[in-house]
């Protein structure tokens, strides 16, 4: 018997169109690749970008202004590829920046077999360093009573996921655009990823 046809999702579709001219011709030879390896993968949005579903999450790719990503999910793909970025083969702007279709279908077959087989690294629990709040955000939030009490009425974890969030950035004015976006979420009552709570 024939295996049944997936259809494709109008949502991949539109995300493809709606990409940089640049990103097109990457995703479109990405998704073709991974329909091609894995014929039963459901295309869908996740997180909203355009992920391969075959007993969960089997892979995923983005567009951005700049480049693309694409990575596996399961957590002994990890290790696999150039990991400078968001991923597994870091900034990809164009499919030059691909490892040859061949390297890439085996990859693909062996996040199948991850897939399907059920099986997982065993769980490895390292101690989190104790984090402080740093001195603008404790500033910022005093000037803001909402955000300061949604603050302190976090857990240790959604905390530490503002506190992460702002001291990683790079760059001054990304710190200081993260700051002010932190204290509006938190005086509307939000967690960090808010936006993803219900995808």
């Amino acid at each position: 018997m024939a295996k049944a046809v997936v259809k494709p999702d109008p949502r991949v579709e539109a995300y493809i169109a709606n990409a940089a001219p640049f990103a097109r011709p990457i995703l479109v030879h990405l998704r073709k690749l991974v329909h091609t390896t894995c014929p039963e993968a459901e295309e869908t949005i996740k997180w909203s970008f355009p992920a391969f579903m075959y007993h969960g999450i089997l892979c995923g790719m983005a567009a951005f202004k700049e480049h693309c990503s694409f990575g596996f999910w399961h957590p002994l793909m990890r290790d696999i590829g150039d990991k400078r970025g968001m991923g597994n083969y870091g900034r990809i702007t164009s499919i030059k920046d691909l490892p040859a279709d061949g390297v890439l279908k085996k990859q693909i077959k062996t996040a199948m077999a991850h897939h399907a087989s059920g099986i997982k690294p065993p769980k490895t629990t390292k101690p989190r360093q104790k984090l402080s709040t740093p001195a603008d955000l404790v500033a910022a939030l005093k000037k803001a009573p909402k955000a300061l009490a949604t603050f302190e009425a976090f857990s240790p974890t959604n905390k530490r996921d503002y506190i992460e969030w702002i001291t990683e950035a790079k760059r001054p004015e990304t710190r200081a655009k993260r700051l002010a976006t932190s204290v509006e979420w938190l005086a509307a009552g939000r967690k960090r990823n808010w936006k993803y709570e219900n995808c």
